[in-house]
């Protein structure tokens, strides 16, 4: 299958949130994959939004055996080649391209592609993908319009990201067509900065603790 769902629906369906982080110090990246995958989130997804991404990205494949590492924010097929090459074990689009989805279909790493619209939608079922990132969330139009995208689109699957926190993660969660969600709010910049990693692990536990209804 195109998006090699039998990689890629043991990550998502492992843990209810999926950390999205931003590492801007290469030093960071071990140290918060440890703390994150501590208080039971194993996967977490690096954006490429950094220069540090694709070090932090190979560090801690190399150095943190116990977290599955991820790469977020790939827009185009360079972009999953390098990430690939990195270490990535999963690799996460806010949307697709034909030369992003024919890098992953020759690729050996799944690939999650972002949609929102249902002609997005259409286009990423016709190619094999089942399982999308809906982003931006929030801004897209919520819980209440992903939810109304379950009937029409039974058998599709969403990881909704943008504007998702504590606060709200568990509406989401409790609708039928989603997966998981993605989140920056386990590990937020602050608390990064000042290496405060046992907080990071608080957090990630509480949220490791969400689940679908």
């Amino acid at each position: 299958m195109a998006q090699k769902t039998d990689l890629l629906l043991p990550v998502l369906k492992g843990q209810p949130v999926i950390p999205v982080i931003l590492v801007n110090d290469v030093a960071h990246a071990v140290p918060l994959a440890r703390a994150l995958a501590a208080g039971g989130l194993p996967a977490i997804e690096i954006t490429l939004r950094t220069p540090a991404a694709l070090d932090a990205i190979r560090a801690v494949a190399n150095e943190v055996p116990e977290a599955i590492v991820g790469a977020g924010t790939i827009l185009n097929a360079r972009q999953y080649e390098e990430a690939s090459a990195a270490g990535s074990r999963f690799i996460v689009s806010p949307g697709a391209t034909p030369q992003l989805l024919k890098a992953a279909s020759t690729g050996k790493v799944p690939l999650l592609p972002g949609a929102i619209t249902p002609a997005e939608i259409m286009a990423l079922r016709e190619e094999g993908y089942t399982m999308l990132k809906f982003f931006p969330a929030e801004q897209a139009g919520g819980a209440s319009f992903l939810k109304s995208l379950s009937s029409p689109f039974a058998g599709i699957q969403f990881c909704p990201t943008g504007g998702i926190g504590a606060g709200n993660a568990k509406t989401y969660l409790d609708l039928p067509n989603v997966v998981c969600v993605g989140g920056s709010w386990v590990a937020p910049e602050n608390l990064v900065q000042a290496g405060n990693w046992d907080e990071i692990t608080r957090l990630a536990a509480e949220a490791a603790k969400l689940a679908k209804a």
